[in-house]
């Protein structure tokens, strides 16, 4: 009997395998694509100050955020607020996905720590102290 599980079981099962992928009920999707994992080589100095900061070895959770599209423009998905942050129309993205990928984590958490965030709307109206 071989140890390799069957190639299919992505369409004939869940394929849910590890124990993070039951918990959560999906895939992890770098954990099949190479080509999902971010090119730390690229990454923007603004991020590269924020692992450090964060004490971090990677990208941690930002690895899974990558740029998008939002009625045709190029947008990044911000799941605390289930929507999608749109890029400024007047910045030039580059060509290659996983420079556009680091921008679209550079983005999210320039947005997330800013204070037009909806987020800090919702703090200001509902803490207690």
């Amino acid at each position: 009997m071989s140890d390799h599980k069957d190639v299919d079981r992505f369409l004939t099962e869940d394929g849910i395998d590890s124990d993070r992928e039951q918990e959560i009920g999906q895939h992890i999707g770098y954990r099949y694509d190479i080509n999902l994992l971010p090119e730390m080589s690229r990454i923007t100095p603004f991020l590269k100050k924020y692992i450090e900061v964060m004490g971090w070895d990677d990208l941690n959770w930002l690895e899974d955020v990558h740029m998008g599209y939002e009625e045709g423009r190029p947008a990044v998905f911000d799941r605390n607020i289930n929507g999608w942050v749109t890029v400024p129309e007047d910045m030039t993205l580059p060509g290659n996905q996983q420079d556009r990928d680091m921008i679209a984590r550079e983005l999210l958490i320039r947005f997330q720590m800013s204070p037009n965030h909806p987020l800090v709307a919702l703090k200001d109206a509902y803490k207690k102290f």
